[in-house]
């Protein structure tokens, strides 16, 4: 040990270290968990975690107490956030605004508070010390020469000139009744204040009646009153507003430059989600959307882009798929017809021309709700016109459909895609019902088409399932009766491909009702 201190001079501890010098060591190298010559240390001190477990025992025991407080606390202010979220603007850029005006609305108010507070206050108190002096000083004068009328005058003269005080003698007396207080009394507060300490003596004071000026009236010891009329910005800080003018002009240019670039973000973000909407509803898009915004505004444009361009590439394939598939299987079943016309037996020919037939029906089906809208593009279309065709049709088959209309006839839709919808429908109500019903109404917001009836119905537990494919009511199954079991859900994916939907709901004349919303 001492030859390692001798070849080195800079050791921390050295044998002529005083005693305290010597306890500061020993304390910091345990509570480093070092070695006084600079090593780890390969355990930590057993007392060092002791301490520490009572130092953490003790704080929470401390702060026990106060746990009911932070859990009121947090119950609160998940209650105000409750009731203030629906007062909250849900659209991006309001919300960006309010992100960005909040935060300086604090600012400013803090920074107000605190100069009204502090350097308002400060600066008006100085003010009115160094009024206050001069009236005193005044005084003093006056009572150095109490009868003469000359050095009177000459008190008037100097207080004008060089202490800018206007000062008149009043003859022997009563000062005026007290005023009511100003409602923002800073001023008269500390001038009346700085004047009680200073003067001591009967006083009155008016910093309301004339704007420019304040008025004083000290009562002297011979009996006369001591008028003076002091300006008001010698007593007080009146050009204090400049600094918030100027502070909330500063403000207002930064939001107003803020507002703009947020809105140039924004924008992107905007037309990105009409664009997605425009294609969920089967609208046409924008070819010419550029990128614009932030570097994620633009990946998120590309991979809106590409993603469209792959649904559209699915959907080419599978149309092209089905077209094949259809060619093929009607060519089979055209010729099952004329070989079936060929038979000498009639009656099986009868037979198994409605098995072909339904057969050719179940195959339409099919490829129908595979299919789809088949690409097709939404455009303004007479609603009234198309429905008035559906009940035309019904109308050939002795069925009687009645349609009524409310509002702008023209709507957004996929005429042949809307009018298979109805159709289907329609269709399907007339199966199991006497009396139809179509009744559309078209909104600034939606278009709106209810199909009522007066059949049975279906029950509220299965108006779900009956949408989906190959669904049938019937137990048996039974194809002659029931179909293919795909014209609802048909029916409901051309209205979600139109942005909207179909629910089912008791009807007012007894049966059900299929309620079309699609957007306008």
């Amino acid at each position: 040990m001492a030859d390692w201190q001798e070849t080195n001079p800079d050791a921390i501890e050295t044998s002529d270290a005083t005693p305290r010098e010597n306890r500061l060591g020993r304390l910091w190298r345990r509570l480093s968990g070092h070695h006084w010559w600079g090593g780890s240390a390969s355990n930590t001190d057993p007392s060092i975690e002791r301490s520490v477990g009572r130092v953490g025992g003790a704080i929470r025991t401390l702060l026990a107490p106060l746990n009911p407080l932070f859990s009121a606390l947090g119950w609160l202010l998940r209650q105000i956030g409750t009731l203030a979220k629906p007062l909250l603007p849900q659209g991006l850029y309001a919300r960006s605004l309010l992100i960005i005006i909040t935060p300086v609305v604090i600012l400013q108010s803090v920074v107000a508070f605190v100069f009204m507070e502090r350097h308002w206050e400060l600066v008006t108190e100085r003010l009115s010390q160094a009024v206050t002096r001069d009236i005193a000083a005044v005084i003093e004068m006056v009572e150095a020469f109490p009868d003469d009328e000359a050095d009177q005058t000459e008190i008037i003269r100097i207080a004008r000139d060089a202490l800018d005080l206007n000062v008149a003698f009043l003859p022997d007396t009563a000062l005026p009744t007290a005023l009511p207080k100003p409602f923002f009394d800073l001023l008269d507060r500390t001038l009346s204040q700085e004047i009680s300490q200073r003067i001591e003596r009967p006083f009155w004071i008016d910093t309301v009646g004339r704007s420019n000026l304040v008025e004083v009236r000290v009562k002297l010891n011979d009996g006369q009153v001591l008028r003076v009329f002091a300006r008001r910005n010698q007593a007080y800080a009146s050009n204090s507003h400049i600094f918030l003018v100027w502070m909330t002009g500063a403000s207002l240019v930064l939001l107003i430059v803020a507002v703009l670039f947020l809105r140039n973000q924004i924008r992107p973000v905007l037309k990105l989600a009409d664009a997605a909407d425009r294609f969920g509803r089967g609208q046409e898009v924008d070819e010419g959307m550029n990128l614009r915004g932030a570097r994620e505004i633009r990946r998120a444009t590309i991979a809106f882009w590409r993603m469209r361009e792959r649904i559209e590439r699915h959907v080419d394939q599978r149309t092209a798929m089905l077209s094949g598939v259809s060619h093929d299987l009607r060519t089979i079943l055209t010729r099952f017809k004329l070989e079936l016309a060929l038979l000498s037996d009639e009656k099986a020919a009868q037979e198994m021309g409605r098995d072909v037939d339904e057969m050719q029906a179940m195959l339409e089906g099919y490829l129908a709700f595979a299919r789809g809208d088949d690409g097709e593009v939404s455009v303004p279309s007479d609603v009234e016109a198309l429905l008035d065709d559906i009940a035309h049709i019904a109308k050939a088959t002795d069925r009687e459909v009645t349609v009524s209309f409310e509002g702008p006839v023209t709507a957004s839709v996929k005429p042949l895609a809307f009018k298979r919808l109805v159709t289907n429908l329609v269709n399907n109500a007339l199966r199991h019902a006497d009396t139809v019903e179509v009744n559309a109404e078209r909104t600034p917001e939606e278009l709106i088409v209810s199909v009522r009836d007066d059949g049975p119905g279906i029950p509220e537990e299965k108006r779900e399932e009956v949408f989906r494919p190959f669904y049938r009511m019937d137990e048996a199954r039974n194809l002659d009766e029931s179909g293919t079991g795909l014209g609802l859900a048909i029916a409901r994916d051309i209205a979600r491909a139109h942005g909207g939907d179909i629910v089912l709901e008791d009807s007012k004349l007894g049966g059900l009702q299929a309620k079309i919303t699609i957007p306008a």
